[in-house]
């Protein structure tokens, strides 16, 4: 018994109960696994999002918390979640749906934590480099179900899915194989071939994917877009003529030897001409007439639009005289377009709210870095693919942005309240 009590495990675990650091090591830990846990599973992503915010609960920096919440970067997510709230009260959709509606734009909130975390914190790498292992291990799992389906975990899925879907799939592949053009361009001048390689292949891993095996129409679009705000923001003119060349080059020898490529492409003008000729139901259909009846929506509600979760109820009035084997019959309660998601529900000042929380991000990452250089990928995808889809409010790519934000923004807060030794000082 006196060996025991006088066993230090009860005493280091108190201490370490009561350690500040111990916390926050806890909190990094779990955000760790939170992001490398994205590509795989939405209910243990919903979990650790949970614990982890409990986490910071026991030595919370009140005041500082506040001081970061004060800032544009955090209050503009807030503000589009109380706009999500509060619009519930002129809606006119069932509570049920107008509660459903707010879900989407809660996640929000973790942002400015995230932020205020990763200020203190020296481990934000390390959650982006979890994401980029797990999204490895996908590419892996992806390739293999490609060639024996009975591996994949859902049922019915698509070619080279191994669980959730093409598009999310085609959003991490895509973010990662651009944000290694970064660190990549730095191994190279500093010569440093074996780890500047090791990351190509990497990247083109992750291209041969999207080229090959899973084909995702937003990351065809989107992919040259990211590329382009690479080349602009880090290279010369001369380097960027000749990527755009070398580029041109690689995507007519991917055309010509991927049918999975030219099959894609094809629906483009396959599914419009379908769509003009009234001739059933297609993605890009659907599509353009999501867009064309919110656009209707949001002009008859343009100030504070119809309401939390009014776009269903909208979609059902507007089919009820419409063919349900065409495109125009069809009800949906996501127009796939962030922009017209947000116009339906909250009219111009909840578009004036969202493109806000886009712009102060997007200026949180000036500057030259791999912090920098990350969340603005973050930022310029989201925007891009949200053309195409509402990728604020959904799931993963929701949770996406939070993380790449939250982290990068909280890291690049930290490193810009650094002392500078050249002055003894503080910025401020």
């Amino acid at each position: 018994m006196s060996a025991l009590a006088g066993h230090p495990g009860p005493a280091l675990l108190a201490r370490r109960w009561r350690d500040p650091a111990a916390w926050r090591t806890t909190v990094d830990a779990v955000a760790i696994l939170l992001a490398a846990s994205l590509p795989w599973s939405t209910s243990l992503v919903s979990i650790l999002g949970v614990v982890m915010l409990i986490t910071m609960v026991p030595f919370l920096d009140v005041d500082r918390l506040l001081q970061i919440m004060k800032r544009p970067i955090s209050l503009a997510p807030i503000a589009l979640f109380l706009l999500a709230l509060v619009g519930t009260l002129w809606s006119d959709a069932a509570w049920g749906a107008r509660l459903y509606a707010v879900g989407p734009a809660a996640k929000l909130l973790v942002l400015p934590a995230l932020l205020y975390h990763f200020q203190r914190s020296e481990r934000g790498l390390w959650v982006f480099t979890a994401f980029l292992a797990s999204c490895v291990l996908m590419v892996v799992m992806s390739t293999a179900v490609a060639f024996n389906p009975a591996l994949a975990l859902k049922a019915n899925a698509d070619r080279g899915i191994f669980v959730k879907n093409y598009i999310d799939q085609g959003q991490e592949f895509s973010l990662c194989a651009v944000a290694l053009a970064y660190p990549i361009a730095q191994l190279l001048r500093a010569r440093r071939f074996v780890p500047a390689g090791l990351l190509t292949a990497i990247m083109i891993a992750f291209l041969a994917n999207m080229i090959f095996i899973v084909v995702s129409r937003t990351a065809l679009v989107t992919i040259p877009i990211l590329l382009a705000v690479f080349g602009l923001i880090h290279l010369r003119w001369r380097a960027n003529l000749l990527i755009a060349i070398s580029a041109l080059v690689l995507a007519l020898a991917a055309w010509s030897v991927s049918p999975q490529l030219q099959q894609k492409v094809s629906t483009f003008t396959t599914q419009y001409q379908d769509y003009r000729n009234d001739r059933g139901v297609t993605s890009i259909g659907e599509r353009l007439e999501f867009w064309r009846k919110s656009l209707r929506f949001f002009a008859d509600a343009p100030v504070i639009g119809h309401g939390s979760g009014s776009t269903r109820h909208l979609f059902e009035l507007a089919a009820a005289s419409e063919r349900t084997d065409l495109a125009a019959g069809t009800v949906v309660g996501n127009p796939h377009n962030q922009t017209l998601n947000v116009a339906v529900q909250w009219g111009a000042l909840g578009v004036l709210i969202l493109y806000a929380m886009w712009a102060v991000h997007l200026l949180l990452f000036r500057g030259d870095g791999l912090v920098p250089w990350i969340g603005l990928l973050v930022v310029v995808q989201n925007i891009f693919t949200s053309l195409f889809n509402s990728h604020i409010f959904d799931f993963h790519e929701g949770w996406m942005y939070v993380i790449g934000v939250g982290v990068a923004g909280g890291m690049l807060l930290r490193l810009r309240n650094k002392p500078d030794p050249a002055r003894g000082t503080v910025p401020a």
